[in-house]
């Protein structure tokens, strides 16, 4: 049976990572507005969503598998949701803003990815499991590469003097939101599907 976040150990690095994706959006979300960058108002919102969906998965765990494989629909669609508003704004910084500020850009990108390398770190060995562990993993991981993103986004704005590689990194972003939420929407599906048809025991059973 794949893992179901039954232990202490686990409960304990999402924590851990519930902290430290919420100081962040609190910083990013800041800086976004400061130096007019999508890429991380794009960003602050990931971290806000995982910080949320991070304590819905601390909350189903040890709960049936109906109510886990819920939880990881939920936190798939809010995944789409959230690709489909960064795409959005995307569209806005193309026709409507100025170029962003690149130091504030690369800078706090910088410290989001450290933050977010730290958060992967921590979760590694729980990177496999249900639909609800899984997503907790691809949620992390998708912080760090779009943090990559956005520095190297910040240092292309400076050097070609364009909002171009934000909206670029922006739009890019979406896109990994979007990929994984069809991911985490489809194991969750699957694992709905089983639960109905009695092919994998119900959690405590």
């Amino acid at each position: 049976m794949k893992f179901d976040g039954l232990s202490t150990g686990y409960r304990r690095a999402l924590w851990a990572v519930i902290a430290i994706n919420a100081a962040m959006f609190a910083v990013e979300i800041g800086a976004g507005a400061l130096s007019g960058s999508v890429a991380l108002a794009a960003d602050s919102l990931d971290f806000l969503a995982d910080s949320l969906t991070y304590g819905l998965s601390l909350w189903v765990i040890g709960r049936p598998l109906v109510w886990r494989s819920r939880a990881a629909l939920f936190k798939g669609l809010s995944l789409a949701v959230m690709g489909v508003g960064v795409f959005v704004a995307t569209i806005w910084q193309t026709f409507v803003l100025g170029v962003p500020e690149a130091f504030v850009m690369s800078g706090v990108g910088a410290l989001a990815l450290a933050a977010n390398v730290v958060s992967v770190v921590i979760l590694f060995r729980w990177r496999d499991g249900d639909a609800n562990v899984r997503s907790v993993w691809l949620c992390s991981r998708n912080d760090a590469i779009g943090n990559v993103a956005v520095v190297g986004a910040g240092v292309a704005v400076w050097l070609t003097t364009s909002g171009w590689p934000d909206v670029i990194v922006a739009g890019a972003m979406a896109l990994l939101f979007l990929r994984s939420a069809a991911a985490i929407l489809r194991q969750s599906l699957e694992e709905l599907r089983q639960d109905r048809t009695g092919v994998v025991p119900l959690a405590g059973e």
